[in-house]
């Protein structure tokens, strides 16, 4: 006689699987790096170094805390690696500027009617992120480290202005130090006129005069 509990039992048995399928695991979350890493350059470029707050990065570049750190590290490196994408994107005009016109004065008129556009295009925050990153910033590091940049972007302008009076191509008195520095001022000036709410038109009209004083050889 077989037992109602043996029956029940073999029952069972066919019924279920003779082998449970493994459980699959969730993959982990990935973002974007590049992405990430725009989303930051805004971030600071909109509001400074100084106010902008690691919560504030990471809601803005949609991950958690453990995963910039890990993926950027600290709010300083993370700010490192901004000020070198934007000078390698955003900000490359001014570079290119230089290195490709034949002479200090269309290479400043370029990079000044270039900043006109760029300072205000609409698809990113107004002005320059190295001149207005480190406003009101008391991390010395950083406020140090941006102004040695404009500096050496001054210093590129005088070298190019002092080969210039070399050729001749500019007369042999001009003062390429304060002559540059002009520069710098003009330019520096229109980024936060942009930041103001000047518009391109306005903008290119401040480099038309910057150019209209320029010496000639």
């Amino acid at each position: 006689m077989v037992r109602i509990e043996d029956t029940a039992s073999q029952v069972r048995q066919a019924a279920e699987p003779a082998v449970k399928p493994p459980r699959t695991r969730g993959r982990p979350r990935s973002f974007d790096r590049e992405t990430a890493l725009e989303k930051a350059v805004r971030a600071f470029w909109e509001h400074g170094y100084e106010a902008t707050s690691v919560s504030d990065l990471t809601r803005i570049m949609g991950i958690g805390a453990p995963s910039l750190y890990a993926a950027f590290g600290d709010k300083r490196s993370l700010f490192d690696e901004v000020v070198r994408v934007y000078g390698a994107g955003h900000g490359s005009f001014a570079r290119r500027a230089l290195e490709q016109e034949p002479t200090a004065r269309a290479a400043v008129g370029r990079l000044l009617r270039e900043a006109a556009a760029e300072f205000t295009d609409p698809d990113h925050p107004h002005g320059c992120l190295v001149i207005h990153a480190a406003t009101n910033c008391t991390t010395p590091e950083v406020e140090a480290a941006l102004r040695e940049q404009r500096n050496s972007n001054i210093a590129a302008i005088e070298s190019r202005i002092a080969a210039d009076i070399a050729t001749g191509e500019l007369p042999h008195g001009t003062d390429a130090a304060a002559l540059a520095r002009h520069v710098g001022a003009v330019f520096q000036g229109m980024s936060q006129q942009a930041r103001d709410g000047a518009s391109r038109e306005e903008l290119e009209a401040v480099a038309e005069i910057a150019m209209a004083i320029w010496p000639h050889g």
